[in-house]
């Protein structure tokens, strides 16, 4: 039997034997509902639990005490829940950004829908900022010209939205167009250049705030703004935000 044979034979066998096979031409599956129904593992719960109860312990532990209720939706403009994680994350990032760069923070900006829950009356705990911040977000320092804070604070004005903002005062006439704009208590030189601590999120484009993206200069702090939530909260009694002045707008 010369080669060519050969090989025709073996591609013969080869397809004769693919033929017999059974192929796989549907798949089906169904859903399976988790609930209480479903036994646990003992074994699994008694190896987890140790683990489980200390995580539980450290996040109920208590930090601080809140005199009020505070939600996102509580005013217009601006809110005491939002007043209080815009002004945190300015005294706790700025001895940061200050050690590091030897110049200080000129505001801050967040964002509305970032605000995940609201603060209860009562016992401030570790997992009360896991609840308000679950995101991993962490706080970055945009330099930013004067330009692009002309249109930071024209988004503001055209959002007419609580995004939560600290060290800037704007204010809007009836119609919501800029009538004044402060940074720490002084006019805005737009010929300068400001630093504006924010989160990641943000500074990549989120909620439509495209004037981050022509920063070409940022400072990444290396922290968390749920940590900077904790902080705060390990280092004071008693927290009792406002609704404040920083962003209003005149009926008349």
């Amino acid at each position: 039997m010369n080669l060519k044979t050969l090989l025709l034979l073996i591609c013969i066998v080869a397809f004769a034997s693919c033929k017999t096979k059974s192929h796989l031409y549907k798949i089906e599956g169904k859903q399976i509902a988790i609930s209480d129904s479903l036994s646990s593992d003992i074994a699994i719960e008694n190896y987890i639990k140790p683990y489980r109860d200390h995580v539980n312990g450290n996040l109920d532990s208590v930090l601080a005490y809140s005199v009020g209720t505070y939600s996102k939706n509580d005013g217009e403009l601006n809110t005491a829940i939002g007043n209080l994680m815009a002004d945190i994350v300015y005294k706790q990032a700025n001895p940061v950004f200050k050690s590091r760069t030897g110049r200080d923070i000129d505001m801050v900006l967040l964002n509305h829908g970032g605000i995940r829950s609201i603060i209860s009356k009562g016992n401030i705990t570790s997992r009360t900022a896991y609840e308000i911040m679950p995101f991993e977000n962490a706080i970055v320092v945009a330099k930013l010209p004067g330009a692009q804070i002309k249109e930071l604070l024209e988004y503001l004005a055209a959002a007419k939205r609580a995004h939560p903002i600290s060290q800037l005062k704007l204010t809007l006439d009836k119609d919501y167009n800029i009538e004044s704009a402060t940074l720490k208590n002084k006019p805005i030189d737009f010929t300068k250049t400001y630093y504006v601590a924010t989160n990641d999120y943000l500074y990549n484009g989120g909620d439509h705030m495209d004037f981050f993206k022509k920063s070409d200069t940022l400072y990444v702090l290396d922290y968390k703004i749920r940590n900077a939530l904790i902080d705060y909260f390990t280092e004071t009694d008693t927290i009792n935000p406002v609704i404040d002045n920083r962003f209003i707008k005149k009926n008349n």
